[in-house]
């Protein structure tokens, strides 16, 4: 008999699976953005404006997507993007979505803000790993992260430039998911409706940030997420950026960019890749999503460094656009955290799978027997 896992045949069927797993603070802490979300939803719609135009009579029997990125060979071109806190969805969180990524033939990029240690992740799975970090008030302490990320063996280091303040996150403020946390009643009458939820949670010990105990001289959530808080440091600019693309001194991404000139000096600060991206819709609603600026950021730097589309992918399609408009690869977060929620590792699988089999399906169905194949005129952008 089929399992709820194999009845989800796209993402959506993931997310509807994960809503039923999960308590609704979690669930609206997952994908809700900014205020109103109409950054949110323009991510994945914004796709719609672009139309496939296929090749016919092209030998598609076998279809290449392996590619390389951040300096690491992988299966498609599509990466896992940095997400906090992921034992919110799965009791193994972060371990569990490493191992999915690397069964995927693809790389997982890790959050600083992990509820698992970025040693513990590093152990968890052989497969290409990025760390995420910020620029925090106490340079120190940057400094110190990026050496933990080079000891444990991470391949690249991805910078976060788009959190100068928190978005204004209503579904969290609603359901007590805010900063600090502060549960409704209503909320608390969810997790109580979710108790298989609540077992494998209490199961596997108190929720921490653990990359972050020792700085805040605390286990507890509330004590790390305060520390964090005030590390946020909106006075950086990128003069601050250079001193870590040269300790790293390897392949370096910045991610949260939107526009050609805030590429320009990406690439002048010596970064290797970037991350176009709006934070997923959850910092400033009414910002372009990354499939409307990516033209202009191709334009401006894409023959000199990797280009990365981060945000509102849900398709195959939707992967071939964007490397139809300029982009080298996609990166993808609510998928395969809605997997996680659905499913654990296997659920993560499952996202990222069905993301690739629909790749391979549309450039067999567009006449791209290969990545080199997918260009400007494979699509018409209305």
């Amino acid at each position: 008999m089929p399992s709820s896992l194999d009845r989800c045949h796209n993402i959506m069927d993931l997310r509807d699976l994960a809503r039923r797993r999960l308590p609704d603070p979690i669930f609206n802490y997952l994908e809700g953005g900014a205020e109103d979300e109409i950054t949110a939803r323009r991510n994945s719609t914004a796709f719609d404006d672009a139309v496939v135009i296929p090749r016919c009579l092209v030998n598609v029997s076998s279809v290449s997507t392996k590619t390389t990125v951040l300096g690491q060979p992988i299966d498609w071109p599509v990466i896992c993007s940095p997400a906090g806190s992921q034992r919110f969805y799965h009791a193994e969180g972060e371990l569990a979505a490493a191992r999915a990524a690397a069964k995927a033939g693809t790389l997982y990029s890790l959050a600083a803000m992990s509820s698992h240690s970025l040693e513990a992740v590093a152990a968890a799975s052989s497969g290409p790993k990025m760390f995420q970090f910020f620029i925090f008030k106490d340079r120190g302490v940057t400094r110190e992260l990026i050496e933990r990320a080079r000891v444990s063996g991470y391949q690249a280091l991805c910078l976060t430039v788009d959190v100068a303040v928190r978005g204004k996150r209503e579904r969290e403020l609603r359901s007590g998911m805010g900063l600090p946390m502060q549960f409704t009643a209503a909320s608390l009458a969810s997790f109580a409706l979710r108790p298989a939820w609540l077992y494998r949670f209490a199961r596997t010990g108190s929720f921490s940030l653990p990359t972050f105990a020792a700085r805040a001289k605390s286990n507890n959530i509330l004590a790390q997420t305060k520390y964090l808080g005030a590390q946020l440091d909106p006075t950086v600019t990128w003069s601050a950026v250079r001193e870590f693309v040269d300790q790293w001194g390897g392949p370096f991404a910045i991610k949260g960019l939107l526009c050609a000139a805030d590429a320009r000096l990406a690439r002048d600060a010596g970064a290797t890749a970037i991350l176009i991206s709006n934070h997923g819709g959850r910092q400033l609603d009414g910002a372009a999503s990354p499939f409307d600026v990516l033209p202009e950021i191709a334009a401006a730097v894409g023959d000199q460094v990797e280009i990365i589309l981060d945000g509102g992918v849900r398709r195959g399609v939707h992967v071939l656009k964007a490397l139809a408009r300029g982009a080298k690869a996609c990166s993808v977060g609510r998928p395969y955290l809605f997997g996680l929620g659905a499913g654990g590792e296997a659920g993560a699988y499952k996202a990222l799978d069905i993301i690739k089999s629909e790749l391979v399906r549309c450039m067999q169905l567009a006449g791209c027997p290969d990545l080199g194949s997918i260009g400007p005129e494979t699509i018409l952008v209305h």
